[in-house]
């Protein structure tokens, strides 16, 4: 797991917040010790409080408390050794979410099978562990009730162990320097943001085109969201005057690009908008922060930019290409450092598969797969965060960045394994197939049949070298393909990608209808 490195953090701008500044609370790391992995308890009783209690007592044993929920209303705003009581059980995910929390440990003696497992699907659709006390007799009975839970294991989930990504050289990159992060208010983005404020940057720009996204993300960073000052930035990443003029006013040094269309099906519907923004919204960042001399960029892909079979990894491989080829340029120029990373599907993201199978169980109905034996690599949401946070520290310019993610999963074994941890039986757990869809690939892989695999400072994480492209070999073919796209004309869109990308075969021009929503291609 990345380990926590400071918790909630302001700005380093003396101006930006002098009030909070003074009186913000101190975190639960800060009060209680050293940081273990962030933990929400479930229950506000007896048991819950020895628990809280025993975990500060032995923080060897990892876990740090961060808040307790409860159902009893007279107990809301109260605190249980120090920790407040934040809300009751159906609030778990958003507040899962809110605080960070790694773990969730279930501290109520009792808890009928159905509403165990109900609050396990919640924590486990915000990518938090889930751990439970057995009996209430042995949580007030041994001195260290932590020897006592049992986990909703992550890495059984995912077929590995997690890596611990992040580095302390990390701060090297971040520290004292101005941080910008397009998409700010997605999953990875948001989680980018909270990583980026605890190494301490001069200040950290959080751009979406998204109003809402960005009030909830201020308000989870800094516990209150005035919007007042000029770290929220909407903007849309297509707009090329005002990507210009955002770089020219705020001069960002660190540029951190996750802003993207992701959901495979609907771009294979739409291949003119992935396009518009994986492409060209992409090209409007990288020419900005050429302008302006950014020191470092790393833009955010996908496993499916090797070898692409849909225009989801066509449009994200164009955008690896683009910031291959300028960064070959920006190296003979002596200017910055362009990289990439590839992602596997991120367990705990929005969209993605866990909240998938939360929303399916508790609806009661069939789970739905495309294929009996479909594969995909997983990874947890704090290691692709530190992917991308190792990749900004050990870029040199033109690498793609994969983290090794071992032996890919299979869907159906993922889902089984789900469901017996969440104390489902085999025979309530129905999976209806509903076939590939087009662009979609039965097994997926880290690198193309062309790239080679090269290590890297860090034993699990790999690179590929930037090829020998630059931007003019680019240029004609992107002009036409962001006329296609900008007149919406989708067959010549996927013409254009077929030209780009030598290999890439287009979809039909009119894929199947969807039998299901079900967004990242599982």
């Amino acid at each position: 797991m990345i380990s926590e490195t400071g918790g909630q953090m302001l700005p380093h701008r003396a101006s930006a917040r002098p009030h909070a500044a003074r009186t913000r609370t101190r975190s639960p790391e800060q009060r209680f010790g050293a940081a273990g992995l962030r933990t929400l308890v479930v229950g506000a009783g007896a048991a819950g409080t020895a628990l809280v209690r025993d975990l500060d007592r032995t923080p060897e044993f990892g876990l740090t408390p961060v808040g307790v929920l409860d159902d009893d209303p007279a107990k809301a705003g109260r605190h249980v050794c120090g920790r407040p009581v934040l809300g009751p059980l159906a609030d778990l995910t958003r507040h899962a979410l809110a605080h960070r929390a790694q773990v969730v440990v279930l501290a109520i003696p009792g808890l009928p099978h159905q509403r165990v497992r109900e609050l396990a699907t919640a924590a486990a659709a915000a990518g938090a562990a889930v751990r439970y006390l057995p009996s209430f007799l042995s949580a007030l009975r041994r001195a260290v009730v932590g020897s006592d839970l049992r986990t909703l294991d992550v890495n059984r989930l995912i077929g590995r162990h997690e890596v611990h990504v992040v580095s302390p050289d990390v701060r090297t990159v971040i520290e004292g320097r101005r941080v910008l992060v397009t998409g700010a208010g997605g999953s990875i983005g948001s989680e980018l943001c909270r990583q980026v404020q605890a190494f301490g940057p001069a200040a950290l720009y959080m751009l979406d085109h998204d109003e809402s996204n960005l009030h909830r993300l201020q308000l989870d960073i800094w516990g209150e969201a005035l919007l007042t000052d000029e770290s929220l930035v909407i903007a849309d990443i297509r707009d090329r005057p005002r990507i210009q003029q955002i770089f020219r006013d705020l001069r960002p040094e660190v540029v951190f690009h996750a802003a993207a269309h992701k959901h495979l099906p609907l771009l294979e519907r739409h291949p003119s908008e992935a396009v518009k923004s994986n492409v060209l919204g992409t090209d409007h960042l990288v020419e900005a922060a050429l302008a302006t001399g950014v020191e470092r960029f790393v833009l955010i892909s996908t496993d499916k930019a090797a070898d692409p079979t849909s225009v989801l990894g066509a449009s994200k491989r164009l955008a690896e290409l683009i910031v291959q080829a300028n960064a070959r340029d920006a190296r003979n120029l002596g200017t910055g450092v362009f990289a990439a990373v590839r992602f596997g599907n991120v367990l705990g993201s929005r969209g993605s598969l866990l909240s998938v199978l939360e929303e399916q169980l508790r609806s009661g109905g069939p789970v739905t797969v495309t294929h009996p034996d479909v594969t995909r690599f997983f990874m947890t949401i704090e290691e692709a965060v530190g992917l991308v946070l190792e990749a900004g520290r050990m870029a040199e310019g033109g690498e793609v960045f994969v983290l090794d993610m071992g032996e890919p999963v299979r869907i159906v074994d993922l889902v089984h394994n789900f469901a017996e941890q969440v104390q489902l039986d085999a025979d309530e757990v129905e999976i209806r197939y509903t076939g590939l869809r087009a662009g979609e690939k039965l097994n997926e892989a880290l690198f193309s049949d062309t790239e080679e695999r090269l290590p890297t400072a860090h034993p699990r994480i790999f690179a590929t070298a930037a090829n020998a492209t630059g931007v003019e070999d680019l240029a004609g073919g992107l002009t036409a393909l962001y006329g296609a796209a900008t007149g919406n004309e989708d067959p010549v869109v996927r013409d254009c990608l077929a030209a780009l990308l030598p290999g890439y075969k287009s979809a039909p021009d009119k894929p199947p209808a969807l039998s299901a929503l079900y967004p990242d291609g599982f």
